[in-house]
């Protein structure tokens, strides 16, 4: 019954079932745990200076704030009791080797959306667990498909942990009365079709013919291909956009462009387009590059960028064909219909 099952006894369940399934089980008890310890520190805010003033850059190029690297502390910290073999996190440079007897791998994005805290919007912690390879080196080059479990914690008007053990997805929502998870959604599915589309369309001019056609078929509403009307919406935090999909059905899209160092999207394809697809695709839904199934793919190094269109499976596809299509690919401009843009540019 939802509302009843701790995620520690569902934990505790999937742990007997096969051989790497204990350390997994494990390792998401202790992001559980971390995350009930972000999310008290996020609620105080300001007052235990859990504030969105940056430190400088990560590794990465990012602006760094200070909860990011506090949120990346205590992961680490709670991780760092566990048998793993390798870690890693965007506020890392490169991997860090753990324990070489260990039989898995985690990659975490400690603290996704973290621009949002000073206007006190919904942030996350992304995780990805990965069985550990001979070549501890390979740990975070293998692809998505080989993903153990997958997962997101969203902060805000609920503490939410979205799940996948590679068997559906479910939704534990933490119950701070009693300091624990508790199943509230379970074997959540992705409508095949949406009616909400989540980009920044402040950037149009700089995307791909494609990706200017899909947004101006949905822009065009009834009167276009698609045949109905599209709400849009963008909070610029990543596990908003995918929670948002997860109960209620979308595509979000965050795509490749002109501008400078987005020439291959902006996203992290291992601890944040990897477990995400993951979750994804676990719920029925679908993602892409636009040309290329995510999950299909792998990193050449810890950070690398990847496009990422997710959400229901038809719109995905529309994505997918629009990139497909050899005049639209080659023209200089997005023509809706085939015809002609529905913007002016």
């Amino acid at each position: 019954m939802t509302g009843q099952l701790r995620l520690d006894d569902h934990l505790r369940r999937f742990s007997e079932t096969a051989p790497h399934a204990l350390a997994v089980a494990d390792a998401i008890d202790a992001i559980a745990a971390a995350a009930i310890e972000i999310a008290d520190l996020i609620a105080t805010g300001d007052l235990a200076d859990a504030s969105g003033l940056t430190t400088g850059c990560n590794s990465d190029g990012d602006i760094q704030r200070h909860l990011d690297v506090q949120a990346d502390a205590i992961l680490r910290r709670c991780l760092g009791k566990l048998p793993i073999a390798a870690l890693a996190s965007e506020e890392m440079r490169e991997p860090q080797i753990v324990d070489r007897t260990a039989n898995i791998c985690v990659a975490i994005d400690p603290l996704d959306g973290s621009s949002n805290i000073d206007v006190n919007m919904t942030v996350g912690t992304i995780f990805s667990i990965l069985p550990a390879p001979d070549d501890l080196a390979l740990a975070f080059h293998q692809c998505g498909s080989a993903q153990l479990a997958a997962g997101f914690v969203t902060y805000g008007p609920q503490t939410s942990l979205v799940l996948t053990l590679g068997d559906g997805v479910d939704i534990f929502t933490l119950d701070r009365k009693s300091g624990c998870f508790r199943l509230s959604r379970r074997g959540v599915q992705i409508p095949e079709t949406a009616d909400e589309f989540a980009i920044n369309v402040s950037n149009r001019r700089h995307w791909d013919p494609p990706m200017r056609a899909f947004v101006d078929e949905c822009l065009a509403g009834i009167d276009g291909p698609a045949n109905r009307n599209f709400n849009m919406r963008w909070i610029a935090s990543l596990v908003a956009e995918a929670y948002r999909i997860l109960t209620r059905g979308g595509v979000f899209l965050y795509p490749s462009d002109a501008r400078p160092g987005y020439g291959d999207g902006r996203l992290r394809l291992t601890y944040e387009a990897h477990p995400m697809a993951m979750i994804i695709e676990q719920a029925g839904g679908s993602a892409s590059t636009g040309r290329e199934r995510i999950l299909e793919l792998s990193a050449q190094n810890l950070h690398q960028r990847v496009p990422l269109v997710m959400g229901s499976s038809n719109e995905v596809r529309r994505v997918d064909e629009l990139h497909c299509d050899p005049l639209l690919v080659a023209s200089g401009s997005a023509p809706l219909f085939a015809r002609r843009g529905f913007f002016r540019v």
